[in-house]
């Protein structure tokens, strides 16, 4: 009994190689590819230009678009962010203003933990700041940090998540010591 191995035969003009080796057929990154030999691979990839036919401003937009992986990124106003989300919960925090100013300013004996000294560090304010002034440098940080504002930068979204943590562990030391 004799088993016959059909392989590819390379897809280049008049070669009659194996064809063992991938090359794109479109720019899309799609799943479709053509099969080449060692030699026609390599010629394919020396003449190889993804940018070929664009004009200057589809390379822009293709390259700010890769560095947000070509995902869209929404804006702060979008309804659904995930920022925009939990900037309205902080801003609707339901901590009565004059009164937590007014009891602070009556005890001014808030012990604070660890985690709230920690807390006060990544914000940048000094332990047992008035809470007004925490929120007012906590919506400058979310300005300074936002991903929309730096260009997509996944870096400085870790930095605001950091931020937000901060300010949400002072909102509830804050709540819980002056009794609301």
């Amino acid at each position: 009994m004799y088993y016959y191995i059909m392989k590819t035969i390379c897809d280049w003009n008049n070669c009659f190689e194996p064809g063992e080796y991938r090359a794109p057929i479109e720019k899309d990154n799609s799943k479709n590819y053509r099969l080449l030999c060692l030699k026609h691979v390599k010629e394919f990839n020396r003449n190889w230009n993804y940018f070929a036919g664009m004009s200057d401003t589809e390379v822009i937009d293709f390259l700010k678009s890769d560095m947000t992986w070509h995902k869209k990124t929404q804006s702060f106003s979008s309804s659904d962010n995930f920022f925009k989300v939990l900037w309205n919960n902080v801003l609707n925090d339901g901590i009565e203003k004059t009164s937590l100013k007014d009891q602070f300013i009556k005890n001014n004996k808030i012990n604070f933990n660890h985690n709230d000294i920690k807390a006060f560090g990544i914000l940048g304010v000094k332990v047992g700041l008035k809470w007004d002034k925490i929120q007012e440098k906590f919506k400058k940080l979310v300005k300074k940090f936002h991903p929309d504002i730096n260009a997509g930068d996944k870096s400085f979204e870790e930095k605001l998540k950091l931020i937000t943590l901060a300010y949400t562990q002072l909102k509830n030391t804050y709540r819980q010591k002056i009794g609301k």
